[in-house]
């Protein structure tokens, strides 16, 4: 909750908040940042600046009941550990192997609820699906104008059922495919603008609904003119009903998205600034070194856990309300210091390729020279979800860019324990009972797929 002896200035520095953000204009005063963990419920107030507003309301807000109040749930401060045990299954994808195995540019893997692996080559715009003991079953999509053929897919979700939903920004379309690989029916894209983000997707209910951040995506299509959305002012975590054969979009909710480094984009390139501004998520070189990343996954029952600031801070987000619950570890994030900065700059130094994915219009000296920082290292660097809706949350571990322990959470606020850095790494994908699919790539930069059963239990 708000500290009242850290001040309400210092309290909205930390979190990247806009005074409006924390109180709206009469009429609401409901929190739309759900970092911000201030309950409020809508009040009248007269015309005092919005600053002095908020100092004045804040007691009473504090106190207000609200119709969708966020539960704070603080998770116990010391580990507890947990250890794997790990089955190694079976593995597909290989040069010398199956024609059907040899993968071009593996993306997307997901489970259905039989344990079968559908595997997602973007390069080949196909589907395979494996069997549990690694067996071919069948294969399905393939580039194309017809049914069931794709323009360019960009993301592959799969239900529980069987069925899978492929997005094509060629075409425009959600194609719905059956179990049998059968292509059904098609939803068309809500295409408002000249450009298509094509980013990953999570299917729900049967194949009626996906949740995507398309913000966050790292790719994107010219389906015709107009030019790119406009700048995105946060990652709106959207729902898109797939019933109709026009696709319906709202939004769950909206973790911070934040600025760019100014200095990666000089004055010179602003014309094209507000393609870096659309597609932020494509150009990680633009940002500030240790800016926070959107980490996501979203439950079985449809809800969405994710983390978006330098703190230990888990959201739970559900359509309608938006974030109920923040699941909270006393794990604090490390300070960026003078020190810090030179040693991350000698880090990228040593390795050239990590100055800064993506275009930054910078040579690696010059991007190096005017590296800007976000004035604290994140404490989570990954989330993702289970088939039984555990949470699994990566944390750093001791210098600033090492992996560390995965916490394991409940959505309803239980820390079940953590697993030691180095025991693993979090899956592309969990499936039922303990199945989980990694997208290896070798020295070679040949593509596999191992398929494991992890089994966890407290020491």
């Amino acid at each position: 909750m708000f500290d009242a002896n850290r001040g309400l200035d210092a309290f909205i520095e930390r979190n990247g908040l806009d005074v409006e953000t924390v109180v709206t204009e009469a009429g609401g005063v409901v929190n739309r940042d759900p970092c911000c963990r201030i309950v409020m419920q809508t009040l009248q107030f007269g015309n005092h600046s919005l600053h002095s507003g908020c100092r004045i309301l804040l007691p009473w807000l504090l106190l207000a009941p609200s119709a969708y109040a966020q539960e704070i749930i603080d998770l116990p401060a010391e580990d507890r550990w947990l250890d794997l045990n790990i089955e190694d299954l079976y593995r597909v994808g290989s040069l010398g192997g199956e024609k059907w195995e040899q993968f071009g540019s593996v993306t997307d893997v997901g489970f259905d609820g039989e344990g079968n692996l559908h595997v997602f080559d973007n390069r080949a715009q196909r589907i395979v699906v494996v069997g549990v003991d690694g067996s071919y079953i069948r294969g399905f999509g393939r580039r194309g104008e017809g049914p069931g053929e794709f323009r360019q897919a960009t993301a592959l979700a799969v239900a529980r059922d069987g069925r899978a939903v492929v997005a094509d920004v060629g075409h425009c379309v959600f194609h719905i495919f059956g179990a049998n690989g059968d292509p059904g029916h098609r939803s068309r894209m809500n295409v408002m603008h000249g450009t298509l983000r094509g980013g990953r997707i999570v299917v729900l209910s049967g194949v009626d609904e996906v949740i995507g951040i398309p913000s966050a995506s790292q790719s994107y299509f010219v389906s015709g003119p107009g030019g790119p959305p406009p700048p995105a002012t946060g990652h709106a975590i959207e729902r898109t009903m797939l019933t109709g054969e026009q696709a319906e979009t709202d939004t769950i909710a909206e973790p911070r998205l934040y600025p760019l480094d100014d200095a990666a984009v000089p004055e010179r390139y602003d014309q094209v600034r507000g393609m870096f501004l659309a597609f932020p998520s494509m150009f990680p070189g633009l940002q500030r070194a240790f800016t926070p990343a959107l980490q996501w996954g979203v439950l079985p029952d449809g809800r969405v856990a994710y983390s978006d600031s330098s703190d230990y801070a888990v959201k739970i987000a559900e359509a309608g309300p938006g974030v109920v619950r923040v699941l909270r570890r006393p794990l604090p994030p490390e300070p960026v210091t003078e020190h810090t900065m030179r040693a991350e700059r000698d880090r990228r130094r040593e390795k050239p390729d990590d100055v800064g994915e993506g275009w930054t219009m910078l040579d690696p000296g010059e991007r190096l020279d005017n590296l800007e920082f976000f004035p604290e290292v994140p404490v989570i660097r990954g989330l993702a979800t289970t088939w039984d809706g555990r949470i699994w949350v990566l944390r750093r571990g001791d210098g600033p860019d090492d992996d560390g322990p995965i916490d394991v959470l409940t959505a309803a606020g239980g820390y079940l324990g953590s697993i030691p850095a180095g025991a693993t790494v979090i899956p592309d994908a969990f499936g039922p009972d303990g199945l989980a699919a990694f997208i290896e790539t070798n020295e070679l930069d040949v593509q596999t797929v191992a398929v494991k059963r992890i089994m966890n239990e407290s020491r």
